[in-house]
């Protein structure tokens, strides 16, 4: 039984046909966290559009939140793309952070002593 299958069992959605895209999307899950305490680091979703974003990306490191970028709207220009990914993971390695590649549009950044499992099961 996969992880998703045992999930559902759990919120007793099992059996049924669920969109999933729809059950993340729920008012549920959108108020999770504003019953929450606050939280000292956050995971950040940011779109590599311009190399401006690099200031915020690095500003973000230092306060310690996770970076997951969106590089589609960079894919068109490789030579910057290249040259954005170098300047990253230059930064990452000297803040003693990490980087790696999540799928073909998205890369995960993290702050300072987090490290990111690269290994597939």
């Amino acid at each position: 039984m996969g992880i998703l299958q045992k999930f559902t069992d759990a919120l007793g959605l099992g059996g049924k046909d669920m969109n999933l895209q729809e059950y993340l999307d729920s008012e549920d899950l959108e108020n999770l966290a504003n019953e929450e305490e606050e939280a000292t680091a956050y995971v950040k979703p940011v779109a590599l559009e311009n190399t401006a974003v690099l200031a915020e990306i690095k500003t973000e490191l230092n306060s310690g939140n996770v970076i997951l970028l969106n590089i589609t709207p960079m894919l068109k220009n490789e030579k910057v793309l290249t040259a954005v990914i170098d300047k990253l993971k230059e930064y990452v390695k000297e803040i003693r952070g990490d980087i790696a590649r999540i799928d073909n549009e998205k890369i995960l950044l993290t702050p300072s002593k987090m490290k990111i499992v690269k290994r597939r099961r």
